[in-house]
């Protein structure tokens, strides 16, 4: 059973809220903007009085007054709400944002407490993280990633093609000797995981005498100062 909070609860409530990483804002049962924090104020752009009263829909669009109603009707008992949304500025921009709302009696029972989880920066890293992605299989470079024991972790499109593998998960049941065995490259792999990158020119392995060379590029596979293991090329010359 919820209940309301007495009023030297509340300043307890606000020092709280003021030292939450995520923006809050607390509404009226009907949407309407009653106190945001200081994060809010950072994220949203508006200053605490000028937040206050306006609907929630200014802030999170597509949070309608129905809409809040519809949420409300799922909250209650320590149950929340999750949504994805663009929230939106005072000067127009928007930022992705996780949103959670849940439900309090702070100044009336059924206030609502939405809080705000700004995934810009996540959402920037993982369109990089794409963008990489697409330009290591577009590659027409034999690109690989393999642990520090010589696993491959990651091949791309033009790896399989070159060793003859059908799907890239199938690069995950060999190890770097079963496809480049000659010397020098396992002393090199080796020099890789202890931090040195290194290129060599091997022939390729086809056995006829006209068969031509490949370029093999190996360097260590930095996360941060920590080497977890390899990466590379194979292209020909």
């Amino acid at each position: 059973m919820t209940m309301f909070m007495p009023q030297n609860h509340k300043s307890l409530f606000r020092q709280l809220l003021a030292g939450l990483y995520d923006a809050v804002l607390i509404a009226d049962p009907n949407g309407h903007i009653r106190e945001v924090n200081p994060r809010a104020v950072e994220f949203f752009k508006y200053e605490a009085e000028d937040a206050s009263d306006r609907p929630v829909e200014l802030f999170i669009p597509g949070v309608t007054p129905q809409m809040v109603q519809r949420i409300r009707k799922g909250l209650g008992d320590g149950r929340y709400v999750m949504l994805d949304a663009n929230c939106q500025r005072k000067d127009g921009t928007s930022f992705p944002a996780e949103v959670s709302i849940s439900e309090i009696d702070l100044f009336e029972p059924g206030d609502l407490v939405f809080t705000v989880r700004n995934i810009e920066r996540r959402k920037r890293q993982l369109d990089l993280y794409k963008s990489k992605e697409n330009a290591f299989n577009l590659s027409a470079a034999a690109l690989f990633v393999c642990a520090r024991d010589g696993r491959f972790k990651h091949v791309n499109k033009a790896f399989c093609e070159m060793f003859g593998l059908d799907e890239e998960s199938d690069a995950q049941h060999h190890f770097f000797a079963d496809f480049m065995s000659d010397e020098p490259l396992p002393a090199l792999f080796e020099r890789a995981v202890d931090g040195e990158g290194s290129v060599a020119r091997v022939k390729a392995e086809d056995e006829s005498d006209d068969a031509g060379e490949v370029e093999v590029r190996l360097e260590p596979d930095l996360h941060g100062k920590r080497i977890s293991g390899v990466v590379g090329s194979v292209t020909g010359v």
